[in-house]
């Protein structure tokens, strides 16, 4: 598909038909559809807080926020030898955010952005694009008040697009690509809510929460 043609409304049709768009490069201009036979998502309940993450979170020494610099979380996200995310795919994501649709948990270490997610949302799911770590569990850090927003939000899908084994030590799980349309079209019928949480929860309750679920 020629960038030229994909448009953020287009790009939302895409999620919504189980598809999302890669480039091969950050130099490739042109931008590709893509639909896994097996799919990674994540059963909300099933998210694996490990002991060393939850001592982690109990040290603090760091700072959640939602949706302060989404596009320097997309950006560190593509600061990498090798991305998919070309200036195309970018400008999308940063259009879809203005939209209300893409959103990113970001974590800071006094003060500086060191670690982050971000993805799109529609009706009840949520796509997981990319996430990035420049300290120590940042990335997890991330994931944990991530999920837990996705649980207040009434979320009922995390999609992350493909398995990679740091995701299974997480929770995350692979389905077959009709197993995973059918979750979807479940999900786009539910109406969750990324925002209504309002502020990150405090380290307590998110400890709280996963401690009842696990």
């Amino acid at each position: 598909m020629s960038p030229a043609r994909l448009t953020p409304e287009l790009l939302l049709h895409g999620y919504a038909q189980g598809v999302f768009p890669m480039a091969e490069s950050r130099d490739d201009p042109e931008i590709f559809w893509v639909d896994p036979r097996q799919r990674g998502v994540l059963p909300l309940d099933d998210f694996r807080l490990s002991r060393s993450l939850a001592r982690r979170m109990r040290r603090g020494g760091f700072e959640i926020v939602v949706n302060s610099d989404f596009e320097g979380v997309v950006a560190s996200c593509a600061d990498r030898p090798e991305t998919w995310i070309n200036d195309e795919i970018f400008e999308l994501y940063a259009a879809l955010h203005r939209m209300g649709f893409a959103h990113s948990v970001e974590v800071r270490h006094e003060g500086q952005l060191t670690g982050g997610i971000y993805g799109v949302t529609l009706g009840g799911a949520f796509f997981g694009e990319s996430m990035f770590s420049r300290h120590t569990d940042a990335s997890k850090l991330a994931m944990a008040w991530l999920v837990d927003r996705l649980r207040l939000g009434g979320f009922t899908l995390f999609d992350a697009q493909f398995l990679t084994p740091h995701l299974a030590s997480l929770g995350f799980v692979e389905i077959p690509r009709a197993r995973y349309r059918a979750a979807l079209a479940t999900a786009l019928e539910q109406r969750g809510d990324f925002i209504a949480p309002g502020a990150p929860a405090p380290v307590q309750d998110v400890l709280q929460r996963n401690a009842q679920t696990s």
